[in-house]
C-alpha cells in the first residue's frame, strides 16, 4: 500500500505528523435579510475596513462577506478561531441581517448591475469588471469553503534525509509532496463533492435564462455547467506544467489573469507564478467544498479529519506517473461533473467510492489511527450506501416550491440568535482593524492557544 515515501515514513513512526497539518480556513457567506433576499446592507462598521481587514472582508459580491483565520498549529485550533472571528461577524451585522448558510445565494435582485460588486481596491475593482466581461454577476455569487494544509517540516526533513539521491533540497521535496496531494485531491474530487455537495438548486434569479437544471442535483458550485470561475484547468503534472499552462491561457486569452485558473487546488507561494518556480510551493489551498448548512461555521470537524486523512493517504501512497496525470485528471474532472449534476438520491460511482473508503479504512488500520478516525471512514461510507444521507440528499427533503429559503432563513435566524448570544465577542476590529494573528490569539482565546 506505501510507497517508499511512505513505508520511510512510517518506519521512522512519523505517520501521525502526516495528518497533523498546519491550517488555516477561509469561509465565504452572503449576507441576507430575513425574507431570504441579499442584503442591501452596507458592510458592517463594527469590523473596520473591508479593504484592509485581513480577517474579515468581502469577496465578489459587496454583501459576500469572507472570514480567513490565521495559519494555526492544528485543525482544532483553526476551527476555534474560526468559530471566534465568524461570531464577530455575526455581532456586527445590522438588526434583520443574518449569515446565510448555503452556499448557493439567498433571492437575488431581478435586475443585477455592478452596484451588486464589493467595494474593493481599485485593482481588485478592475480585475472584477474585466471579470464580468466573460461572466455573470450569479457566477461570482455562490460561496464556499478553502481549506490550506501546510506540511509539518519533520515530515520536509525526513524524506529529504532519507532520499538524497531523489531529492536536491528540501524544496523539492516540498514541490514534489504538495503536488502529489494536489493531483490526489483533484483525482477524487468527485468523492468529495459526492460527501459533502450541499448546493442543490438555486433561488429565484439566480439564472437569467432557461439554461437551468431540470431537477435538484448534487452540487449546483461544483459543476462545470452552472458552477463558478473559469472553465479551465491547469496542468498539473508538476510546478512548471502548472505556471506554464496557466501562462499559455492568459496568452490565448481563455484566462483574464492567471487568478482566475486557480482550479479546484491552488498551489501557494509567491503570488508572482514565475516567481514560485524558483521560491517553490509552501502550500495547497482546497477550494471544493461547499459550505456545510449543518455547522454555523459553514464546515465540520469530522470533513476536516477526513481531508487531513485524505491528505496524509496521498503522501504516503505511490504518486501519478508524469506520463498519466493529465489524462487521468481530466478523466477525474469529468466524473466530478458527473456527479455534481446528478440526483441528490443517487450515487453514480458507487462502485468506485466504495472501493476508494475501503482502501482508506485499510489506511486507517495500517497506521493505527485513531477511533476518531475510524468512526469518519464509517460514516462516510454510510453516505455512499445510502445517498439520502449526504448534505444534498437531506437539503433535497427540504425544498419546498423549488426553494430553500424557508429552511435557510430559520436555519440562519438561529445561528444568528445563538451568535449574538456569546459571552466574549470579540471587539477589536472596531479600533484596529488590522490586528495581527497574536493580537487575535491574545483577543479571542485569552493567550491559550498556540498558533
Amino acid at each position: 500500500m506505501f510507497s517508499k515515501i511512505g513505508q520511510a515514513i512510517f518506519d521512522n513512526e512519523a505517520v501521525s505528523k502526516t495528518s497533523d497539518f498546519k491550517m488555516g480556513l477561509e469561509v465565504e457567506m452572503d449576507r441576507a435579510d430575513e425574507t431570504g433576499h441579499l442584503s442591501t446592507e452596507p458592510y458592517p462598521n463594527m469590523i473596520g475596513d473591508e479593504t484592509t481587514n485581513p480577517w474579515i472582508t468581502n469577496d465578489f459580491l459587496e454583501a459576500m462577506s469572507e472570514v480567513v483565520t490565521p495559519p494555526a498549529k492544528n485543525a482544532i485550533d483553526a476551527v476555534h478561531y474560526l468559530y471566534s472571528i465568524n461570531t464577530s461577524l455575526r455581532t456586527a451585522l445590522s438588526p434583520g441581517e443574518m449569515l446565510w448558510p448555503l452556499s448557493m445565494p439567498p433571492i437575488m435582485p431581478k435586475n443585477k448591475d455592478k452596484s451588486l460588486i464589493a467595494h474593493t481596491t481599485p485593482k481588485k475593482q478592475k480585475y472584477f469588471e474585466t471579470w464580468l466581461k466573460k461572466h455573470s454577476i450569479s457566477e461570482g455569487a455562490p460561496c464556499g469553503t478553502h481549506v490550506n494544509l501546510s506540511i509539518r517540516p519533520h515530515i520536509i526533513d525526513l524524506v529529504y534525509k532519507n532520499f538524497p539521491n531523489r531529492f536536491q533540497s528540501k524544496q523539492e521535496v516540498k514541490n514534489y509532496l504538495y503536488m502529489t496531494m494536489a493531483q490526489g485531491f483533484i483525482r477524487y474530487r468527485w468523492l468529495i463533492t459526492y460527501l459533502f455537495g450541499a448546493s442543490p438548486i438555486a433561488e429565484e434569479n439566480y439564472f437569467d435564462s432557461d439554461n437551468r437544471p431540470k431537477h435538484p442535483v448534487r452540487s449546483l458550485r461544483q459543476s462545470t455547467s452552472f458552477g463558478f470561475g473559469a472553465k479551465f484547468f491547469a496542468d498539473y503534472t508538476n510546478l512548471n506544467t502548472y505556471v506554464d499552462s496557466m501562462n499559455e491561457a492568459v496568452k490565448n486569452k481563455t484566462l483574464l489573469t492567471t487568478a482566475e485558473g486557480q482550479g479546484p487546488v491552488r498551489l501557494r507561494g509567491d503570488n508572482d507564478l514565475d516567481k514560485m518556480k524558483k521560491t517553490g510551493i509552501q502550500y495547497i489551498e482546497l477550494r471544493m467544498l461547499d459550505l456545510d448548512p449543518s455547522s454555523s461555521i459553514g464546515i465540520r470537524t469530522g470533513t476536516l479529519r477526513f481531508l487531513r486523512l485524505m491528505a496524509s493517504y496521498f503522501i504516503m501512497s505511490p504518486s501519478l506517473k508524469p506520463s498519466e496525470v493529465v489524462k487521468t485528471l481530466a478523466r477525474a474532472n469529468e466524473m466530478n461533473d458527473t456527479v455534481a449534476l446528478e440526483k441528490p438520491n443517487e450515487c453514480t460511482y458507487s462502485i468506485h467510492a466504495k472501493s476508494l473508503i475501503r482502501q482508506l479504512k485499510f489506511f486507517v488500520n495500517s497506521i493505527q489511527a485513531g477511533p476518531e478516525y475510524q468512526e469518519i471512514i464509517q460514516d462516510m461510507g454510510l453516505r455512499v450506501k445510502y445517498p439520502e444521507l449526504t448534505p444534498s440528499g437531506q437539503l433535497q427533503e427540504k425544498i419546498k416550491d423549488n426553494s430553500l429559503v424557508e429552511y435557510a432563513v430559520a436555519l440562519g435566524r438561529d445561528y444568528q440568535d445563538g451568535a449574538l448570544q456569546a459571552l466574549r465577542p470579540f471587539r477589536g476590529f472596531e479600533d484596529n482593524d488590522r490586528p495581527t494573528a497574536e493580537d487575535l490569539k491574545e483577543y479571542l482565546f485569552g493567550g491559550s492557544w498556540e498558533v
